[in-house]
């Protein structure tokens, strides 16, 4: 009994350490935070079951990637692809701003850094290749691949895995596996935008650094001067679960000044989605005090100038994900808002209220 619950105890541990990375590579191929834990909780179960067919004939980590493709290959039998809301529609002006929600499983999500990335410990080039291959761009443009091809690129060219041991993994042959990968190449060559998030370094730089602070002033201030100039006069900002984007700095502080303005004295917290510098905010909550959940915000950063800013609106979802607090006492209990070391959900209630003022507007 006891050899028998050590055996059981070693399994476990030995499974859990591929977790994170499992995690990341489901994400990648999904492009949703809740059904890549899924994934890898069906895969994590499967090995258990069938742990005494494994015969070592390949490493466990190889073992548990080729259960953990089958179940996101049957996954997206259903043939969803995640998306961006400027994957979908034109920009409006904000004079036709309509606040259209669509349901959940049409949106790329947020998924935080810790959960995706295992600590970095060896090459940093291999450790900003990972991360580069969470952005928010990159992930969009992976879900334009049809699902093999998307497995082949993320094995070959985000984990390095030779051709041979994709081959074996997708029980194929590596002419395939080459053909395949030049393909999904060419798909993501003419994506607009997949590398445009590159220029964000890892760590921050100080000119990162100060941008960021310089962020955190302006939009807890409400500043809209200080804002137009921290953003590209391109910028986008997308508001999931919402299909409306907006591009140029006139209709993002247009929109922030109308539809947006009950988010005036909010409080920011850093953290770290996307392998992208972001926020969880929080703004002032008129019928309980102190400050409620608003939305996961992540920045993509160029040129010194901030040229997407993504808000992710279903707290009630990205909060607890994120190991956030749903609710924040006054200035006095808010310790650490507005910091950014941390750099180097609106859910049910957010929507609502968003379509709540839209209404009174118009």
């Amino acid at each position: 009994m006891s050899e028998g619950t050590a055996t059981t105890a070693d399994l476990d541990v030995r499974l859990e350490k591929h977790r994170v990375e499992l995690t990341g590579y489901c994400y990648r191929m999904l492009g949703s935070s809740f059904e890549a834990e899924d994934a890898v909780q069906d895969t994590m179960v499967r090995a258990w079951r069938s742990y005494d067919k494994f015969e070592g004939r390949s490493s466990m980590r190889s073992w548990l990637y080729r259960i953990a493709t089958n179940v996101c290959l049957d996954m997206l039998n259903a043939g969803n692809r995640r998306a961006r809301p400027m994957d979908l529609t034109a920009p409006s002006p904000l004079a036709q701003a309509a606040l259209t929600p669509r349901p959940d499983n049409t949106w790329l999500e947020p998924m935080p850094d810790a959960r995706v990335l295992p600590p970095a410990a060896g090459d940093p080039a291999e450790a900003a290749v990972a991360k580069e291959s969470v952005r928010l761009a990159f992930m969009a443009a992976l879900q334009q691949l049809p699902p093999k091809q998307r497995a082949v690129l993320i094995l070959r060219e985000v984990l390095a895995w030779r051709a041979s041991e994709v081959a074996e993994l997708l029980g194929t042959t590596v002419a395939s596996v080459n053909s395949a990968l030049q393909r999904a190449r060419a798909t993501l060559a003419e994506s607009e935008g997949a590398g445009a998030e590159a220029a964000t370094s890892d760590p921050l730089d100080e000119e990162q650094q100060k941008l960021l602070e310089r962020y955190v002033a302006a939009f807890e201030g409400y500043d809209m001067t200080a804002l137009t100039a921290l953003l590209h006069e391109d910028a986008i900002m997308t508001m999931p679960p919402f299909d409306l984007w907006l591009r140029g700095t006139d209709d993002i502080t247009g929109f922030m000044t109308t539809l947006g303005a009950a988010c005036a004295g909010s409080r920011l917290i850093p953290v770290e989605v996307n392998g992208l510098p972001g926020f969880a905010q929080y703004k002032p909550d008129e019928e309980a005090g102190g400050y409620t959940p608003w939305a996961v915000q992540a920045l993509e950063i160029s040129k010194g100038r901030i040229t997407g800013f993504h808000c992710f609106l279903d707290t009630a979802r990205w909060f607890p994900l994120f190991g956030l607090p749903l609710h924040l006492d006054g200035p006095e209990g808010a310790e650490g808002t507005g910091a950014v070391g941390a750099h180097g959900v609106a859910g049910a209630g957010a929507v609502g209220g968003l379509e709540a003022e839209a209404d009174q507007v118009e």
